[in-house]
Protein backbone atom coordinates (compact mmCIF):
# COMPACT_ATOMS: atom_id res chain seq x y z
CA UNK A 1 0.00 0.00 0.00
CA UNK A 2 2.60 2.56 1.06
CA UNK A 3 5.94 3.02 -0.68
CA UNK A 4 9.34 4.36 0.33
CA UNK A 5 8.60 7.89 -0.88
CA UNK A 6 5.55 8.00 1.36
CA UNK A 7 7.71 6.84 4.27
CA UNK A 8 10.27 9.56 3.50
CA UNK A 9 7.52 12.19 3.57
CA UNK A 10 6.24 10.92 6.90
CA UNK A 11 9.76 10.99 8.35
CA UNK A 12 10.17 14.52 6.99
CA UNK A 13 6.96 15.62 8.71
CA UNK A 14 8.03 13.99 11.99
CA UNK A 15 11.48 15.59 11.83
CA UNK A 16 10.03 18.99 10.99
CA UNK A 17 7.74 18.80 14.02
CA UNK A 18 10.56 17.54 16.27
CA UNK A 19 13.12 20.16 15.21
CA UNK A 20 10.68 23.07 15.28
CA UNK A 21 9.58 22.30 18.83
CA UNK A 22 11.33 22.41 22.18
CA UNK A 23 10.53 18.73 22.69
CA UNK A 24 13.58 16.45 22.59
CA UNK A 25 11.76 13.20 23.36
CA UNK A 26 13.01 10.90 20.59
CA UNK A 27 10.82 7.89 21.53
CA UNK A 28 7.75 10.14 21.39
CA UNK A 29 8.80 11.48 17.98
CA UNK A 30 9.14 7.92 16.72
CA UNK A 31 5.76 6.92 18.17
CA UNK A 32 4.07 9.97 16.62
CA UNK A 33 5.65 9.17 13.26
CA UNK A 34 4.32 5.61 13.20
CA UNK A 35 0.91 6.85 14.34
CA UNK A 36 0.90 9.24 11.39
CA UNK A 37 1.87 6.41 9.02
CA UNK A 38 -0.92 4.23 10.41
CA UNK A 39 -3.43 7.04 9.84
CA UNK A 40 -3.25 6.51 6.08
CA UNK A 41 -4.66 3.02 6.66
CA UNK A 42 -7.42 4.54 8.74
CA UNK A 43 -8.20 6.87 5.82
CA UNK A 44 -8.33 3.83 3.52
CA UNK A 45 -10.85 2.17 5.85
CA UNK A 46 -12.86 5.41 5.96
CA UNK A 47 -13.08 5.40 2.15
CA UNK A 48 -14.23 1.78 2.05
CA UNK A 49 -16.79 2.56 4.73
CA UNK A 50 -17.88 5.56 2.64
CA UNK A 51 -18.71 3.22 -0.25
CA UNK A 52 -20.69 1.05 2.16
CA UNK A 53 -22.67 4.02 3.45
CA UNK A 54 -23.29 5.31 -0.09
CA UNK A 55 -24.74 1.86 -0.77
CA UNK A 56 -26.88 2.22 2.35
CA UNK A 57 -27.97 5.67 1.19
CA UNK A 58 -29.16 4.17 -2.10
CA UNK A 59 -31.23 1.60 -0.19
CA UNK A 60 -32.82 4.37 1.91
CA UNK A 61 -33.54 6.33 -1.28
CA UNK A 62 -35.46 3.42 -2.77
CA UNK A 63 -37.42 2.81 0.44
CA UNK A 64 -38.38 6.50 0.61
CA UNK A 65 -39.60 6.36 -2.99
CA UNK A 66 -41.73 3.30 -2.28
CA UNK A 67 -43.31 5.11 0.67
CA UNK A 68 -44.33 8.18 -1.35
CA UNK A 69 -47.98 9.13 -1.18
CA UNK A 70 -48.24 8.48 -4.92
CA UNK A 71 -45.35 6.23 -5.92
CA UNK A 72 -44.69 5.58 -9.59
CA UNK A 73 -44.22 2.18 -11.18
CA UNK A 74 -40.44 2.80 -11.16
CA UNK A 75 -40.64 3.71 -7.46
CA UNK A 76 -42.37 0.43 -6.67
CA UNK A 77 -40.20 -1.68 -8.96
CA UNK A 78 -36.80 0.03 -9.02
CA UNK A 79 -33.69 -1.13 -10.87
CA UNK A 80 -31.76 -2.97 -8.14
CA UNK A 81 -28.47 -3.19 -10.03
CA UNK A 82 -26.61 -0.66 -7.84
CA UNK A 83 -28.08 -1.98 -4.59
CA UNK A 84 -27.22 -5.54 -5.57
CA UNK A 85 -23.72 -4.77 -6.86
CA UNK A 86 -21.92 -7.88 -5.54
CA UNK A 87 -18.80 -5.95 -4.51
CA UNK A 88 -20.78 -3.44 -2.44
CA UNK A 89 -22.80 -6.27 -0.91
CA UNK A 90 -19.61 -8.24 -0.25
CA UNK A 91 -18.09 -5.36 1.70
CA UNK A 92 -20.95 -5.60 4.20
CA UNK A 93 -20.03 -9.16 5.12
CA UNK A 94 -16.23 -8.82 5.09
CA UNK A 95 -15.16 -9.92 8.59
CA UNK A 96 -11.70 -8.33 8.45
CA UNK A 97 -13.22 -5.04 7.35
CA UNK A 98 -15.83 -5.17 10.12
CA UNK A 99 -13.06 -5.60 12.70
CA UNK A 100 -11.08 -2.65 11.30
CA UNK A 101 -14.16 -0.41 11.29
CA UNK A 102 -15.01 -1.37 14.87
CA UNK A 103 -11.46 -1.19 16.26
CA UNK A 104 -10.75 2.16 14.59
CA UNK A 105 -14.24 3.54 15.41
CA UNK A 106 -14.74 4.54 11.80
CA UNK A 107 -18.16 6.07 11.14
CA UNK A 108 -19.87 8.50 8.77
CA UNK A 109 -22.94 8.81 10.99
CA UNK A 110 -22.26 12.41 11.99
CA UNK A 111 -21.46 13.27 8.35
CA UNK A 112 -24.26 11.40 6.64
CA UNK A 113 -25.32 14.53 4.75
CA UNK A 114 -21.96 14.29 2.94
CA UNK A 115 -22.66 10.62 2.16
CA UNK A 116 -26.07 11.51 0.67
CA UNK A 117 -24.55 14.37 -1.32
CA UNK A 118 -21.97 12.02 -2.83
CA UNK A 119 -24.67 9.46 -3.63
CA UNK A 120 -26.67 12.15 -5.44
CA UNK A 121 -23.57 13.14 -7.41
CA UNK A 122 -23.00 9.50 -8.34
CA UNK A 123 -26.67 9.10 -9.32
CA UNK A 124 -26.38 12.14 -11.61
CA UNK A 125 -23.14 10.93 -13.24
CA UNK A 126 -22.85 9.47 -16.74
CA UNK A 127 -21.13 6.42 -15.25
CA UNK A 128 -24.18 5.66 -13.10
CA UNK A 129 -26.65 6.21 -15.95
CA UNK A 130 -24.69 3.90 -18.23
CA UNK A 131 -24.36 1.25 -15.52
CA UNK A 132 -28.07 1.39 -14.68
CA UNK A 133 -29.17 1.25 -18.33
CA UNK A 134 -29.31 -2.54 -17.93
CA UNK A 135 -30.37 -4.79 -15.08
CA UNK A 136 -27.53 -7.31 -15.25
CA UNK A 137 -23.73 -7.14 -15.47
CA UNK A 138 -20.54 -9.16 -15.16
CA UNK A 139 -18.14 -8.79 -12.24
CA UNK A 140 -15.77 -7.00 -14.64
CA UNK A 141 -18.47 -4.40 -15.37
CA UNK A 142 -19.25 -4.07 -11.66
CA UNK A 143 -15.57 -3.41 -10.98
CA UNK A 144 -15.24 -0.90 -13.80
CA UNK A 145 -18.29 1.02 -12.60
CA UNK A 146 -17.01 1.32 -9.02
CA UNK A 147 -13.53 2.27 -10.20
CA UNK A 148 -15.01 5.02 -12.41
CA UNK A 149 -17.11 6.57 -9.64
CA UNK A 150 -14.15 6.41 -7.23
CA UNK A 151 -11.94 8.24 -9.73
CA UNK A 152 -14.47 10.67 -11.17
CA UNK A 153 -16.79 11.44 -8.27
CA UNK A 154 -15.27 10.52 -4.91
CA UNK A 155 -11.64 11.43 -5.64
CA UNK A 156 -12.68 14.74 -7.23
CA UNK A 157 -15.13 15.80 -4.52
CA UNK A 158 -14.30 19.26 -3.12
CA UNK A 159 -16.63 18.70 -0.18
CA UNK A 160 -14.86 15.47 0.70
CA UNK A 161 -11.51 17.24 0.40
CA UNK A 162 -12.63 19.84 2.96
CA UNK A 163 -13.84 17.05 5.25
CA UNK A 164 -10.43 15.36 5.03
CA UNK A 165 -8.59 18.56 5.95
CA UNK A 166 -10.85 19.02 8.97
CA UNK A 167 -10.40 15.44 10.11
CA UNK A 168 -6.59 15.22 9.79
CA UNK A 169 -4.13 17.86 8.56
CA UNK A 170 -2.06 15.24 6.70
CA UNK A 171 -4.93 13.43 4.99
CA UNK A 172 -4.87 15.75 1.97
CA UNK A 173 -1.34 14.41 1.31
CA UNK A 174 -2.34 10.82 2.13
CA UNK A 175 -5.47 10.81 -0.04
CA UNK A 176 -3.77 9.70 -3.26
CA UNK A 177 -2.27 6.66 -1.50
CA UNK A 178 -5.60 5.72 0.11
CA UNK A 179 -7.59 6.10 -3.12
CA UNK A 180 -5.09 3.94 -5.02
CA UNK A 181 -5.36 1.29 -2.31
CA UNK A 182 -9.15 1.43 -2.58
CA UNK A 183 -8.98 0.97 -6.37
CA UNK A 184 -6.64 -2.01 -5.95
CA UNK A 185 -9.04 -3.51 -3.43
CA UNK A 186 -11.92 -3.26 -5.90
CA UNK A 187 -9.69 -4.86 -8.52
CA UNK A 188 -9.24 -7.94 -6.26
CA UNK A 189 -12.98 -8.65 -6.30
CA UNK A 190 -13.91 -12.25 -7.11
CA UNK A 191 -17.10 -13.26 -8.95
CA UNK A 192 -18.94 -13.54 -5.61
CA UNK A 193 -17.97 -9.93 -4.79
CA UNK A 194 -15.48 -10.76 -2.03
CA UNK A 195 -12.37 -8.58 -1.88
CA UNK A 196 -8.94 -8.71 -0.26
CA UNK A 197 -7.98 -5.72 1.87
CA UNK A 198 -4.61 -4.10 1.25
CA UNK A 199 -1.82 -4.32 3.84
CA UNK A 200 -0.38 -1.05 5.11
CA UNK A 201 3.25 -2.08 4.51
CA UNK A 202 4.74 -4.06 1.64
CA UNK A 203 7.31 -5.46 4.08
CA UNK A 204 6.42 -4.30 7.59
CA UNK A 205 9.71 -5.22 9.26
CA UNK A 206 11.93 -3.70 6.56
CA UNK A 207 9.81 -0.58 6.05
CA UNK A 208 9.57 0.17 9.77
CA UNK A 209 13.31 -0.31 10.16
CA UNK A 210 13.93 2.11 7.27
CA UNK A 211 11.64 4.81 8.72
CA UNK A 212 12.99 4.40 12.25
CA UNK A 213 16.60 4.54 11.09
CA UNK A 214 16.00 7.62 8.93
CA UNK A 215 14.36 9.47 11.81
CA UNK A 216 16.79 8.54 14.58
CA UNK A 217 20.05 8.84 12.62
CA UNK A 218 19.01 12.23 11.27
CA UNK A 219 18.35 13.48 14.80
CA UNK A 220 21.49 11.93 16.33
CA UNK A 221 23.79 13.31 13.61
CA UNK A 222 21.94 16.58 13.14
CA UNK A 223 24.87 18.79 14.19
CA UNK A 224 27.34 16.88 12.03
CA UNK A 225 25.14 17.14 8.94
CA UNK A 226 24.48 20.82 9.63
CA UNK A 227 28.24 21.45 9.39
CA UNK A 228 28.54 19.42 6.19
CA UNK A 229 25.81 21.50 4.58
CA UNK A 230 27.12 24.81 5.94
CA UNK A 231 30.57 24.14 4.45
CA UNK A 232 29.00 23.75 1.00
CA UNK A 233 26.82 26.87 1.22
CA UNK A 234 29.46 29.52 1.87
CA UNK A 235 27.82 31.86 -0.61
CA UNK A 236 24.58 31.52 1.29
CA UNK A 237 23.66 32.39 4.85
CA UNK A 238 22.53 29.01 6.15
CA UNK A 239 19.96 30.73 8.40
CA UNK A 240 18.30 32.11 5.26
CA UNK A 241 18.12 28.80 3.46
CA UNK A 242 14.61 27.31 3.64
CA UNK A 243 14.44 25.14 6.77
CA UNK A 244 12.76 22.37 4.79
CA UNK A 245 15.57 22.37 2.21
CA UNK A 246 18.15 21.85 4.93
CA UNK A 247 16.00 19.12 6.49
CA UNK A 248 15.65 17.27 3.18
CA UNK A 249 19.42 17.45 2.63
CA UNK A 250 20.04 16.04 6.11
CA UNK A 251 17.67 13.18 5.35
CA UNK A 252 19.42 12.53 2.03
CA UNK A 253 22.82 12.44 3.74
CA UNK A 254 21.43 10.08 6.38
CA UNK A 255 20.10 7.73 3.72
CA UNK A 256 23.28 7.84 1.65
CA UNK A 257 25.43 7.05 4.67
CA UNK A 258 23.25 4.60 6.59
CA UNK A 259 21.16 2.65 4.06
CA UNK A 260 23.59 0.29 2.30
CA UNK A 261 21.21 -1.16 -0.29
CA UNK A 262 19.84 2.02 -1.94
CA UNK A 263 21.92 3.62 -4.73
CA UNK A 264 23.17 7.14 -4.03
CA UNK A 265 21.50 8.50 -7.15
CA UNK A 266 18.14 7.05 -6.11
CA UNK A 267 18.36 8.66 -2.66
CA UNK A 268 19.32 12.05 -4.07
CA UNK A 269 16.58 11.98 -6.72
CA UNK A 270 13.95 11.04 -4.13
CA UNK A 271 14.63 14.10 -1.98
CA UNK A 272 14.82 16.38 -5.00
CA UNK A 273 11.39 15.10 -6.06
CA UNK A 274 9.98 15.63 -2.56
CA UNK A 275 11.33 19.20 -2.57
CA UNK A 276 9.35 19.93 -5.75
CA UNK A 277 6.13 19.18 -3.91
CA UNK A 278 6.87 20.57 -0.46
CA UNK A 279 9.44 23.35 -0.82
CA UNK A 280 10.22 26.31 -3.11
CA UNK A 281 10.48 26.28 -6.95
CA UNK A 282 14.28 26.76 -6.77
CA UNK A 283 14.85 24.18 -4.05
CA UNK A 284 15.52 21.26 -6.42
CA UNK A 285 18.50 23.06 -8.03
CA UNK A 286 19.91 24.20 -4.70
CA UNK A 287 19.52 20.80 -3.02
CA UNK A 288 21.01 18.97 -5.99
CA UNK A 289 24.06 21.26 -6.08
CA UNK A 290 24.79 21.01 -2.36
CA UNK A 291 24.26 17.24 -2.21
CA UNK A 292 26.63 16.70 -5.15
CA UNK A 293 29.38 18.42 -3.17
CA UNK A 294 28.55 16.63 0.09
CA UNK A 295 28.49 13.20 -1.55
CA UNK A 296 31.81 13.88 -3.31
CA UNK A 297 33.40 14.70 0.06
CA UNK A 298 31.90 11.65 1.76
CA UNK A 299 33.15 9.40 -1.04
CA UNK A 300 36.64 10.89 -0.84
CA UNK A 301 36.68 10.16 2.87
CA UNK A 302 35.39 6.59 2.38
CA UNK A 303 32.39 7.39 4.57
CA UNK A 304 29.82 5.77 2.30
CA UNK A 305 29.46 2.00 2.43
CA UNK A 306 27.18 0.33 -0.12
CA UNK A 307 26.62 -3.42 -0.43
CA UNK A 308 25.95 -3.87 -4.16
CA UNK A 309 27.79 -3.17 -7.39
CA UNK A 310 27.03 0.26 -8.81
CA UNK A 311 25.35 1.56 -5.64
CA UNK A 312 28.12 4.10 -5.07
CA UNK A 313 27.48 5.82 -8.39
CA UNK A 314 25.84 9.22 -8.01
Amino acid sequence: MINRRFLRVKVMQALYSYMQSANTDLPKAEKDMFTSIDKVYELYIYLINLLMDIHHSSTMFMEDNKNKRLPTADDLNPNLKFVENPILVGLLSNITLKKEITNRKVSWQSDFDLVKKLFNEIKASDEYKEYMSTTTSTIAEDKKFLENIIRNVIADSTVLEFWLEEKNIHWADDYFIAVNALLKTIETAKPDGSVTLSDLYKDAEDDKLFARMLLTKCIIHNGEYQELISDKTQNWEIERVAFLDVLLMKMAITEVMHVPNIPIKVSMNEYIEISKQYSTPKSKIFINGVLDKVVAELKAGNKIQKTGRGLLES
